[in-house]
């Protein structure tokens, strides 16, 4: 159930329509490596699910060891995509530099008329300005446009761009790798009680054998 929830958050992640398109403007792709490891993971956990359940109504040794196989490739896949994830999606991580280079570069282009519409679309739409503030206009000796300014108090936006996206972006992760991270916890204890389930069938069997003989 984990893996399915961990699947359908980060399918929707990538196909999201204002999401994705963010993402091509602002050439951000790297955000989807995390996602795109979790959603292979995640397959690899549902099909190994049955195979667990198969293995144990079937009191099958080799096939138990194979479930604990499939546990430990749950197991270091669901941390390294997290690890991934979070690390292009939140503070310092690899997502902002790029962020950074191409709000000024939108803001270097302003002049053109699709330059103006990204501009707009992403500034009114987070509510921030600039890459890292209203600065940016100034250093680039670029007027302030409208988009920048609070509709009701006319003040320019504090924070840029950059801080905001990286909010917006933490904010929907979260809660992928907090996920992630859970179903990784249920791994090693699947690992385990597995490898004590084979040990107690492999007892087992040897106690029926020494009766029988």
């Amino acid at each position: 159930m984990i893996a399915m929830a961990v699947f359908v958050l980060c399918l929707w992640l990538r196909l999201e329509p204002g999401f994705s398109e963010w993402i091509e403007i602002l050439r951000i792709e790297i955000v989807y490596i995390g996602p795109y490891i979790l959603i292979a993971v995640s397959v690899v956990v549902i099909v190994a699910s049955f195979l667990g359940c198969l293995s144990a109504l079937q009191e099958n040794n080799f096939l138990m060891y194979i479930f604990i196989g499939t546990q430990v490739v749950g197991f270091l896949g669901y941390v390294a995509g997290s690890a991934v994830l979070l690390d292009n999606t939140t503070k310092n991580s690899n997502m902002q530099p790029i962020v950074r280079e191409s709000m000024r570069s939108l803001i270097m282009n302003s002049r053109y008329d699709k330059g103006q519409e990204i501009l707009a679309m992403i500034q009114e739409n987070i509510g921030c300005c600039g890459a890292d503030g209203p600065g940016d206009y100034i250093d680039l000796r670029k007027p302030l446009p409208r988009e920048c300014r609070d509709t009701v108090t006319g003040n320019a936006f504090f924070h840029g761009c950059v801080s905001e996206l990286t909010w917006f972006f933490e904010e929907k992760t979260a809660w992928i790798a907090a996920l992630a991270m859970t179903a990784a916890m249920f791994h090693v204890f699947h690992i385990v009680m597995t490898f004590v389930l084979t040990r107690a069938l492999a007892k087992e069997a040897d106690e029926t054998t020494g009766y029988r003989r």
